[in-house]
């Protein structure tokens, strides 16, 4: 299994810096403007069908009514080489996902899409992979919160793929997606048999099994949701509650992945005194 601990003190170091730095840079200019503002960019393209705009903009509104939201958003919106696409459609109607990614001739990410269902407003994901998201559930049953906080949670967690992403080599990113279908391929053809030596061969190379390269990938979106979350309900009563459930399903589904979501916590003092010790 990978071992989170250096590299989540790392990425989300990563996370926190562009965020930080780009509230403080766009402060005087962020205070003009409304929540629901963006600038305009040929860096982050929003296209979205005329059918799903007002629903997009009410998701829009709310990812940017938090400091982390709008200063991810700008960070994108003035970037001066990735080229980040927002659209809504494909097959997953309440889920999203991201993709599309080039690189430059230097090896920097320059391209990336996301992609958000029709619905993201509804629809609670496993709480196995998606602690975060999951938790949200009692909470909006209970009319504590709306479907578009579920949206704007949703679209946080792409942004944390795409920052993800962007610390991580193409080189690598290629093989393992060269890769991973030989693994599959051994894994179901020789009985099921992890210790295989092909396989770890494989692994080596990809930087681990494919199912431990996913579970990274949907712990940094979940990392990044949780960091949207926490300006999002910070002054509301319930926002212990809430994080204690993300605290448990990450105890339960993702401990060797907890040091990532601890140190958030732990970054975030309210937080951390609910609980994230």
């Amino acid at each position: 299994m990978i071992n989170p601990g250096r590299q989540a003190q790392l990425l989300f170091s990563l996370i926190c810096v562009l965020a930080i730095t780009t509230v403080v840079a766009a402060k005087g200019a962020a205070d003009s403007r409304t929540a629901a503002s963006a600038p305009a960019s040929n860096s982050l393209r929003e296209l979205i069908p005329p059918k799903y705009q007002k629903r997009y903009e009410e998701w829009k509104t709310e990812f940017l009514a938090t400091d982390i939201g709008k200063a991810q958003w700008e960070m994108y919106a003035s970037h001066p080489r990735l080229v980040l696409t927002i659209t809504i459609g494909g097959k997953n109607a309440e889920g999203a996902g991201t993709g599309g990614y080039k690189w430059n001739d230097k090896g920097e990410l320059v391209a990336a899409t996301i992609m958000l269902g029709e619905r993201l407003d509804s629809g609670y994901p496993s709480a196995v992979y998606y602690p975060v998201m999951n938790a949200l559930e009692p909470f909006e049953s209970r009319q504590l919160i709306g479907g578009s906080v579920l949206a704007a949670t949703k679209i946080a967690h792409e942004f944390g793929h795409v920052m993800k992403i962007s610390s991580t080599s193409q080189e690598l990113y290629n093989l393992q997606v060269k890769l991973v279908p030989t693994y599959n391929k051994i894994f179901l053809s020789n009985g099921y048999n992890v210790n295989d030596p092909r396989l770890g061969e494989i692994a080596t190379k990809i930087g681990g099994n494919p199912v431990e390269i996913w579970e990274d990938r949907e712990y940094w979106g979940e990392a990044n949701a949780m960091l949207y979350l926490k300006d999002r309900v910070e002054k509301e009563k319930f926002h212990c509650r809430l994080f204690g459930k993300i605290k448990r399903a990450v105890e339960e589904y993702a401990k060797d992945y907890e040091q990532r979501f601890a140190e958030i916590a732990k970054e975030q003092g309210a937080m951390y005194t609910c609980g994230w010790k």
